[in-house]
């Protein structure tokens, strides 16, 4: 399976909880969830500094969210993500999505042993855009 094959089979998930959302909208983290919530995907902020961002519950990491994850995407510096991934490894989540200039490899090899998907140092709102051109 190529990239992106790996990447069209990722957006098929549709619930994503976003860790690192910024309230800034300036941010890539506020901009990128933005879009993918204007398309039909149901965003979860993991901040916890707030309790809402845009209307939305933010939760303070992800073991607190109480519903189904599909997709981890990770706007927080690489040294943060082996703790991330620990997490979304105990709740079950599907994907773990690492955005631009986050790399992890002992945590991708991680999530991949757990059965994960795992994009690194990607733009999940660059790839989306590129899927739908096709």
């Amino acid at each position: 399976m190529n990239d992106h094959d790996i990447i069209k089979k990722i957006f098929q998930y549709k619930t994503i909880a976003v860790v690192g959302f910024s309230p800034k909208r300036e941010r890539p983290s506020h901009f990128v969830s933005m879009y993918m919530k204007n398309n039909g995907y149901n965003i979860i902020p993991v901040n916890p500094r707030h309790r809402h961002i845009e209307g939305m519950r933010c939760y303070p990491d992800l073991e607190s969210i109480d519903e189904t994850i599909d997709i981890v995407n990770i706007f927080r510096r690489s040294e943060y993500v082996s703790d991330i991934v620990k997490s979304a490894i105990l709740i079950e989540s599907k994907v773990i999505w690492m955005q631009d200039s986050i790399f992890h490899e002992e945590s991708a090899k991680n999530a991949k042993k757990a059965g994960m998907l795992v994009v690194m140092n990607n733009c999940m709102l660059r790839q989306h855009k590129q899927i739908n051109l096709l």
